[in-house]
């Protein structure tokens, strides 16, 4: 009786260890799914700014157009304008920060996918999802110049709307500020392209790495 009590003790603890070894977490490419998925949800911030920083740079535009069109006989009135114009650039200054921090925010969450991904047993999916951060390393690179880029035009739209605020303002001085101010929205122009393109990349790949990983994923929006 003893001997057969063991027994029975013995294989219900095997049936343990069986149900605890078939449950012991989610698969790889269900981690990866959920760390991919905390990064879009991390760049939430990043998305708000969009339409407020376009917004701005209209009304700055706006202003910019008001001002030259004036002359220095209106000089309080270019003054009034080139303040509202500065608030403006401050505030899309604050957007844009707020916009780096959030793309920071995911970049550091994205780091931890690589774990994840060394524990795939399928070589070829294993390197699918290596292409796929190789990508979305590109993508961080692309935004960290256009950034760069960005803040740099931000610093010389400063200085013009405090350069319209001197009388003795000469038309060379000008012309240079506007000359390096529009330099640099051609960089950011080209910096922003690129950052679009990886984006669309990345978008494409993480899709389809979901799919060869037999994850059922349904979008609303695959353009999100």
């Amino acid at each position: 009786m003893k001997l057969n009590k063991m027994v029975k003790i013995f294989t219900f603890c095997l049936f343990l260890l069986m149900i605890v070894g078939c449950n012991n977490g989610p698969k790889p490419e269900e981690e990866i799914y959920t760390v991919l998925e905390e990064v879009v949800k991390l760049e939430d911030s990043f998305k708000e700014q969009q339409n407020p920083l376009v917004e701005l740079e209209q009304s700055e535009k706006e202003l910019y157009d008001e001002i030259i069109s004036l002359s220095m006989k209106d000089y309080e009135k270019i003054v009034t304008l080139s303040n509202e114009a500065l608030s403006i650039v401050e505030e899309r200054k604050q957007r844009i920060e707020n916009e780096y921090e959030s793309i920071k925010e995911s970049q550091e969450k994205f780091k931890t996918v690589n774990d994840h991904i060394e524990k795939l047993e399928d070589e070829q999916l294993k390197e699918e999802a290596r292409a796929l951060v190789e990508v979305m390393n590109n993508r961080y690179e692309s935004y960290e110049e256009l950034y760069n880029y960005y803040t740099e035009a931000i610093s010389y739209d400063l200085e013009l709307y405090n350069l319209f605020q001197e009388e003795d303002l000469s038309i060379d001085i000008l012309q240079t500020q506007i000359d390096e101010i529009n330099t640099s929205y051609d960089q950011v122009i080209i910096a922003n392209e690129k950052f679009n393109e990886f984006t669309e990349i990345y978008n494409q790949a993480k899709i389809s790495f979901y799919n060869n990983a037999g994850l059922d994923i349904v979008y609303e929006d695959q353009s999100n």
